[in-house]
C-alpha cells in the first residue's frame, strides 16, 4: 500500500475507473456477440435492432475512453458490413 495521501486517492480512483471501463467492455462484447447470433439465425429484424444496439454501444465505450477510436470504427465497420451482406 502507498504511503503517499494523493497515491492513495490515485489507487482509488484507479479502481473504479477500471470497473467502470470493465462494465462499458463487457456490455459492448455482449452486444457484438447479440448481433453475430442474430447473422447466424439469418433474421432480418433481428439484425436490424442488435446492430443498431451494438453500434451505439461500441460508440458509447469509445466516448468514454474505454476503446481506441479506431477500434471501435473497425468493429462497426465490420458489424454494418455483414448486416449489408446478409
Amino acid at each position: 500500500m502507498a504511503n503517499i495521501k494523493s497515491q492513495k486517492k490515485r489507487i482509488l480512483t484507479s479502481e473504479k475507473d477500471r470497473q467502470s471501463n470493465q462494465h462499458y467492455r463487457s456490455l459492448m462484447r455482449t452486444r457484438i456477440k447479440q448481433a453475430l447470433q442474430a447473422f447466424e439465425a439469418n433474421d432480418a429484424e433481428a439484425i436490424k435492432t442488435t446492430v443498431a444496439e451494438a453500434v451505439s454501444t461500441i460508440d458509447r465505450a469509445c466516448t468514454k475512453g474505454v476503446i481506441h477510436r479506431n477500434s471501435a470504427a473497425r468493429k462497426k465497420s465490420e458489424l454494418q458490413h455483414r448486416a449489408a451482406h446478409s
